[in-house]
């Protein structure tokens, strides 16, 4: 059993880790930048580690400061939340050969999914659909490629993530500039300036499946639905699926499953789909824990933080397919510091008043308070609002309430947004896809629309 865990991140993740670790009776220590180091997870954690500059690169992202943290800690384990280092096989290497558990996939595993053609090739060996396309030299493969399998095309980059390194092409003509802009973006950006090239759909949904594995069993805990997005970046997530019927719904999961059982995977990942009327395309997996992952621990009633660890201990799963049982309906809303009627322009300042709703179904997941700076050097959530209910129509109608409740001045947020997009008639029925926000803020909304 873990004794003491370095939490090696920031913000509401951090909380969110703080909290199981001291409820299953662990030591948490956290690693702290010198920005983070009188926030709300320095003041909840056991103790603190000082981690670096504030600057990600010598803090966050630096694997010699994590590893420093860990032993000046004591600590048995880091775990790396999501983002920075959480899918970095250095770190779960460097892990290991230090004695300290990763609390995450192993290496080779993080190895396998964070590069996007090899990912892909292992969707291809297990048996799952992928969308039409491959890996590009330069623009002429680029162009006999689209050529083949036709335009709209998406380029990625191979060692992108998080919604990074993709840019659609919709004319041939523009193809030998754009390939020649992502891949200087891309090696700019991940140090790899390798892309590929897939088939474009611009119109499907984006469904996604949470995996558990221990290296030997996995199971799914069922889907969520993340169509709401800004330029490939989630802001509204919901479990399960809606309009989702329920053949292709089996289909899915048991290509998620395949995926992970394919891999040996070990911790939570998430494989994440593109569908369509009826069919799906495989896009990639995602080796840590989500931003969403409170959507289905309210419909599943687990605390997928405490079942991270669980695995990592070495233990094996303490359930089995047959035990997920997943009821109602949960929706999050992603609250980030960005004036959404300015082209989402982030506003880093300190918070000068936080009000968030409580009640019944609602859960809000955060690091803010009154006091509170958002520095210019980080992801720009603030918080995360998440709402549960019987049903769909319950869980909305709970939603729309509580965001009504919510505010917090000092910054610009996008609670405005939220407000906005929950009220329209297509986010009621659940019928959105990945196009949805671009086309409701066209035309864009008039400047001092956002209420923060």
């Amino acid at each position: 059993m873990l004794r003491r865990v370095l939490v090696a991140n920031r913000g509401e993740i951090a909380v969110r880790v703080l909290r199981s670790c001291q409820r299953l009776g662990i030591e948490a220590v956290l690693a702290a930048s010198d920005a983070d180091l009188s926030s709300v997870p320095a003041r909840l954690a056991d103790s603190v580690i000082r981690l670096g500059p504030a600057a990600p690169a010598d803090s966050y992202l630096s694997i010699d400061a994590v590893l420093a943290a860990a032993r000046t800690a004591g600590a048995d384990a880091v775990h790396p939340g999501y983002g920075f280092l959480s899918e970095n096989p250095g770190l779960a290497s460097a892990c290991e050969a230090a004695g300290v558990v990763f609390i995450g996939p192993t290496a080779s595993q993080l190895q396998a999914v964070g590069d996007k053609l090899t990912a892909r090739r292992h969707a291809v060996a297990a048996g799952l659909p992928v969308a039409p396309g491959g890996e590009v030299a330069d623009a002429a493969e680029a162009l006999a490629l689209a050529a083949e399998i036709g335009f709209p095309v998406l380029i990625k980059a191979v060692a992108g993530g998080g919604g990074r390194g993709l840019r659609p092409v919709d004319d041939p003509a523009a193809l030998t500039d754009s390939i020649e802009l992502a891949m200087a973006e891309a090696a700019a950006a991940f140090g790899d300036s390798r892309v590929y090239l897939e088939r474009y759909l611009p119109t499907g949904r984006h469904v996604e499946v949470q995996l558990l594995g221990d290296g030997d069993h996995v199971v799914h805990l069922g889907d969520r639905d993340c169509s709401v997005q800004r330029r490939y970046q989630k802001l509204v997530e919901e479990a399960p699926a809606p309009l989702l019927d329920d053949d292709l719904r089996t289909a899915i999961y048991r290509a998620a499953v395949a995926f992970g059982t394919h891999l040996g995977y070990r911790g939570l990942g998430t494989v994440e789909f593109l569908v369509e009327p009826g069919g799906f395309w495989f896009l990639e997996m995602n080796a840590r824990i989500q931003v969403e992952h409170p959507v289905t621990e309210a419909v599943t009633g687990l605390d997928l933080v405490a079942e991270q660890i669980w695995v990592a201990e070495g233990n094996p799963l303490r359930f089995g397919q047959h035990d997920v049982a997943v009821a109602g309906h949960a929706i999050e809303c992603r609250i980030n510091a960005e004036d959404w009627a300015d082209g989402f322009r982030p506003s880093p300042g300190i918070v000068s008043r936080a009000v968030f709703p409580a009640g019944p179904g609602i859960r809000v997941d955060t690091h803010v308070q009154p006091g509170t700076a958002v520095p210019p050097w980080y992801d720009s959530l603030l918080a995360k609002l998440i709402v549960s209910g019987p049903d769909r129509a319950a869980a909305l109608a709970r939603l729309r309430a509580a965001l009504a409740r919510c505010e917090i001045d000092g910054v610009a947020t996008t609670i405005g947004l939220h407000e906005r997009l929950t009220a329209t008639d297509e986010f009621g029925a659940g019928a959105v896809d990945t196009t949805f926000l671009n086309r409701l803020l066209q035309p864009a909304p008039a400047t001092g629309g956002c209420r923060g």
